[in-house]
């Protein structure tokens, strides 16, 4: 079986550098908000070159986490795509706000920037585009809309870790950028993690507050900065200023994860290499290959292709030991789960156009040449 992502191969390339992290961290006995976050945290504001990075327990935390820093709560609408993982809406109506789909780009998947302009209402308070299978969205339209409203933009960046728009990495366009490290993720760890970063200093301290109870010093500064008072600090070490959360990275995740960075822009290359191999081959038949937005060098978090033969495709490769998938069949506007929203088949032209023809493709870093050409010529077959 070729599986959709290898990830005991990539342990085993590097598992002799994680046993040897872990084993410092489980002999130190310090394993929540230790030493090794603290360096993460730096380390991945600077890869991302923002000035403030927070680790936090998942991505769909950093989500929320993202719009309860910028003040977004009940009453407020964010507007943000309709193909997305559920988390993306689900972290919205987490904080009482109402979710606003927009349609999407039928050759990126990512939101269109000239749809969001028509569900601007006085109630929007935020933006959160969505750079889908880490091929950024177009940030610079998305960002002259936001500019002219006066609306906060979250990115979710949980796919597009490393991935580039104009020079700039993905996550450090908007206000804000939220991580997932999910195993799977181009970056990922052995369980759950996720980060935030931003060069806001206000929306770093609220948002370090918020993953950790509104409490102690920095729920003090936190406090402050929201309220505008200037209140001193008290010496007992449980006085909350905030009704936070709990979502800390912690130590295990986070020494893991300070070797993967290291690695990640060589993996993401060899992604890229991978993807522009199949794009080469399959561009010649009766695909269509992956659409790079204008000024990126997306991650290629996952590789997919839209085909009117997309069944058929997908039982053959499953017949042959091929492990390919279907990602977020359902869009967003027609989910069960979000049904109060009033959102009805037909609303989302482009995105319901597309979404069921999309295919996607093993892809990782350690997929050999071998297994890939198996997968073109398992492909090619079926096509002819």
């Amino acid at each position: 079986m070729i599986p959709i992502t290898d990830l005991s191969t990539q342990y085993k390339s590097i598992g002799g550098e994680i046993q040897k992290e872990v084993s410092k961290v489980l002999e130190s006995g310090s394993y929540i908000m230790g030493k090794h976050v603290r360096q993460f945290e730096e380390d991945f504001a600077a890869y991302n070159g923002c000035k403030y990075a927070i680790g936090v327990a998942n991505g769909t935390d950093a989500l929320v986490i993202s719009l309860m820093a910028a003040g977004i709560g009940k009453g407020d609408e964010v507007i943000t795509t309709s193909f997305s993982f559920f988390a993306t809406a689900e972290a919205i109506s987490s904080v009482g706000a109402k979710p606003v789909f927009a349609d999407i780009d039928t050759e990126t998947y990512n939101i269109d920037p000239g749809d969001i302009k028509g569900k601007i209402t006085s109630k929007t308070k935020a933006i959160v585009p969505v750079h889908i299978f880490g091929n950024p969205a177009n940030m610079e339209k998305i960002l002259n809309v936001a500019s002219k409203h006066k609306l906060y933009v979250i990115e979710d960046a949980c796919q597009a870790v490393g991935a580039l728009y104009n020079g700039k990495r993905a996550g450090s366009i908007g206000n804000a950028g939220c991580f997932s490290f999910f195993p799977s993720k181009n970056l990922g760890c052995c369980g759950d993690g996720g980060a935030i970063i931003t060069n806001d200093e206000r929306t770093a301290v609220i948002a370090k507050a918020l993953s950790s109870h509104g409490g102690g010093e920095t729920g003090l500064r936190a406090y402050n900065l929201i309220t505008g008072t200037n209140e001193k600090g008290s010496p007992d070490k449980y006085c909350n200023y905030l009704i936070g959360c709990n979502s800390r990275l912690d130590e295990i995740q986070a020494a893991i994860l300070n070797i993967k960075l290291k690695y990640l822009d060589r993996w993401n290359e060899q992604r890229r290499e991978k993807a522009y191999l199949y794009n080469s081959i399959l561009k010649d038949y009766s695909v269509s290959i992956p659409k790079e937005e204008t000024g990126s060098q997306p991650s290629y978090h996952i590789y997919t292709l839209r085909t009117r033969n997309r069944d058929i495709i997908l039982k053959e490769l499953r017949r042959q030991e091929i492990d390919a998938r279907v990602y977020y069949s359902i869009p967003l506007h027609l989910q069960k789960g979000l049904e109060h929203l009033g959102y009805k088949k037909g609303d989302m032209k482009s995105a319901e156009k597309v979404i069921p023809y999309m295919i996607s493709l093993p892809l990782y870093p350690e997929l050999t040449a071998k297994e890939q050409n198996r997968i073109i010529k398992c492909l090619i077959n079926t096509l002819t």
